[in-house]
């Protein structure tokens, strides 16, 4: 049996979690201090309670379209209309619940109501990704880069660019602070983590889930191995237009809100959280457990730059070098593999 030390060095994300823990460490050493509102006691200004769960409610809305988005690149393909989706979700399930909902009006079915209206938008979304990639043969960047404009475009015109206010009985669902300080809201992070556990047990211990690895490995090989390849594809845009409207749940249920404008860019946070964590833009590769990382610590490169005061701009300048530098050494891990075998 090997030793505890060899087995933790063989994770494939041992790395991505040391990485995770410097930032952290460096971030809190660098911060500073301040008085606590709510306990009125002089804190660390990043390693504090209301920090932390803010970082993980941040990270919540880009891990779970990161799962997602890792399906699809696993396959080899991408998705640019996860967040074009995510406000499409949201604009028109606050602009039903606006309609079908008496004002002032409580209950757990309003809620429900909320997210089956988000999941089946996103699902609808993602299913129309998946069927125009495998009947027009064209490839997934331009379909998705089309309806990236498409969907938000719908969302644009349906809401006459208003911000439409989500019922009170959402935004109390999800935050609930479930016993913790009246000012953390776990919710969401708690979804999120549920999300990857799922993505997990999807891609490591279903059939579906090998296909997905073998596809993207070799998509030829796969079809005369009597892989249908197609209803692959088919399913993982399905499943990223769940996640993305699963997100968009999340979101306007925890900013009370949804527009037109929501999830602006959240489609390269996604995609950078994937390529961060692991997945190969190759295709074959990848896990959604290295998906939700790579969200973690796009997030808290975003955390960095406020609580040190930095310019904003930095945050595209770091994540885009933490993207090149991720690429390069999936490249170069690859290589090294194919020269040993």
């Amino acid at each position: 049996m090997k030793p505890l030390a060899q087995r933790v060095a063989q994770i494939p994300q041992i790395g991505l979690l040391g990485v995770i823990l410097a930032m952290c460490a460096f971030i809190t050493m660098k911060a500073g201090s301040h008085v606590d509102p709510i306990s009125h006691v002089t804190v660390n200004s990043f390693l504090n309670p209301g920090t932390i769960v803010q970082v993980l409610t941040d990270t919540s809305f880009f891990a779970v379209m990161a799962v997602g988005i890792a399906f699809v690149i696993i396959t080899g393909g991408i998705d640019l209309s996860v967040g074009s989706t995510y406000a499409l979700a949201g604009v028109l399930t606050a602009m039903v619940l606006r309609a079908t909902v008496p004002e002032g009006a409580a209950g757990p079915g309003i809620v429900v109501e909320a997210i089956v209206l988000c999941l089946a938008v996103g699902t609808a979304c993602g299913f129309l990704n998946g069927v125009m990639v495998t009947s027009l043969r064209v490839h997934p960047f331009v379909i998705t880069l089309g309806t990236m404009w498409i969907f938000r475009g719908v969302a644009f015109v349906t809401s006459k660019a208003e911000s439409i206010l989500m019922p009170e009985t959402v935004t109390d669902a999800i935050k609930v602070n479930l016993g913790m300080r009246k000012d953390l809201y776990p919710v969401p992070f708690l979804i999120a983590l549920a999300t990857i556990v799922a993505g997990i047990v999807f891609l490591t211990k279903t059939v579906a889930g090998r296909n997905i690895y073998a596809v993207g490995g070799n998509s030829e090989a796969s079809h005369y191995a009597g892989i249908r390849v197609p209803r692959v594809l088919l399913l993982v845009y399905t499943l990223c237009g769940l996640t993305a409207g699963l997100a968009a749940f999340l979101g306007a249920g925890f900013y009370g809100a949804a527009s037109c404008s929501d999830g602006q860019g959240y489609e390269l946070y996604a995609i950078a959280a994937a390529v961060v964590g692991g997945v190969s833009l190759l295709g074959g590769r990848g896990t959604a457990f290295g998906a939700g990382l790579g969200a973690l610590l796009i997030v808290l490169f975003r955390q960095a730059v406020v609580t040190l005061n930095l310019d904003t701009k930095y945050e595209w300048i770091i994540i885009g070098v933490a993207i090149i530098v991720a690429v390069f050494l999936e490249r170069l891990t690859r290589g090294r593999r194919a020269g040993n075998d």
